[in-house]
C-alpha cells in the first residue's frame, strides 16, 4: 500500500509549511546502533512508491532513498549508540536518535509526524500508530533510516563476518543466534537484550 499526503495536506491547511516525518530502524535488533531519519518532503511531492520500508525491496529502497535525498526540502539521519542503548534503554535511545535527526534538519520543521512515539522536542508533534503505512513523510523517513542502518551493518559485517550481518541485519535470526552461541557477543551486541544476555551469562558461569 502506498501512503498518502492527507495528514501533511491537513497540516498545511492549518498553516504549517514544513512538516517533517520521523521514523527509526533497528529498534528490535540484537546488534548495533538504532538509526532514525527525519524528512521534510517538497510540496507538491512527486516521489512515487513511498511506503513502509519493511515492504519495499532492497533495490527499490536504495533508489527511493537517493530520490528522497535529491528532492526533499531537508533530510537528516541520527543515531543512538549501543552504549546509549545500554544506559537509557532501547525506547529512550530510539527517541534520542529521532531527536538528533530532527535537530540536524536545515531548515527546521514546524511540525513533527512521528511513527508511534513522541520525542522530547518543543516542536508540535503527532505520534501516529503505523505511521509509516499512513504518512508519506514518515514512510520516506523509514526508508532513509533503513537504508542507512543496512549500510552500517554491511560495514560491521566486514569486521565481524561470522555473524552474517549483511544478511540478518542484526536481527535475532537462527544463523545470528547460532553464531552468538558459538562465538559469543561482540562489543556491538546489545547486552541488555535477552538472547545476548543469556550468551554472556552462560560464558561467565564456570563449568562443573
Amino acid at each position: 500500500m502506498v501512503c498518502s499526503l492527507k495528514t501533511e495536506a491537513r497540516l498545511r491547511a492549518l498553516g504549517y509549511s514544513a512538516p517533517a516525518g520521523i521514523d527509526e530502524a533497528g529498534r528490535g535488533c540484537l546488534f548495533g546502533p538504532v538509526t532514525a531519519a527525519a524528512v521534510i518532503l517538497p510540496h507538491p511531492c512527486r516521489i512515487k512508491g513511498l511506503r513502509d520500508s519493511k515492504i519495499v525491496p532492497p533495490a527499490e529502497r536504495s533508489r527511493l532513498a537517493d530520490q528522497i535525498k535529491g528532492e526533499a526540502l531537508a533530510w537528516a539521519v541520527g543515531y543512538a549508540s549501543v552504549e546509549e542503548i545500554r544506559k537509557i534503554n532501547i525506547l529512550e535511545a530510539s527517541r534520542l536518535a529521532m531527536l538528533r535527526a530532527v535537530q540536524a534538519l536545515d531548515p527546521q520543521p514546524d511540525y513533527l509526524l512521528i511513527d508511534a512515539i513522541g520525542i522530547n522536542s518543543p516542536i508540535e508533534q503527532q505520534a501516529i500508530i503505523h505511521g509509516d503505512a499512513i504518512s508519506r513523510s514518515i514512510a520516506a523517513a523509514s526508508i532513509l533510516a533503513k537504508v542507512d542502518r543496512d549500510r552500517l551493518l554491511n560495514q560491521f559485517h566486514a569486521r565481524y563476518p561470522v555473524y552474517n550481518l549483511t544478511s540478518n541485519k542484526g536481527y535475532g535470526t537462527r544463523d545470528h543466534l547460532a553464531a552468538l552461541q558459538r562465538y559469543g557477543a561482540t562489543p556491538q551486541h546489545r547486552s541488555e537484550f535477552a538472547p545476548v544476555r543469556a550468551v554472556i551469562d552462560a560464558r561467565r558461569t564456570p563449568t562443573q
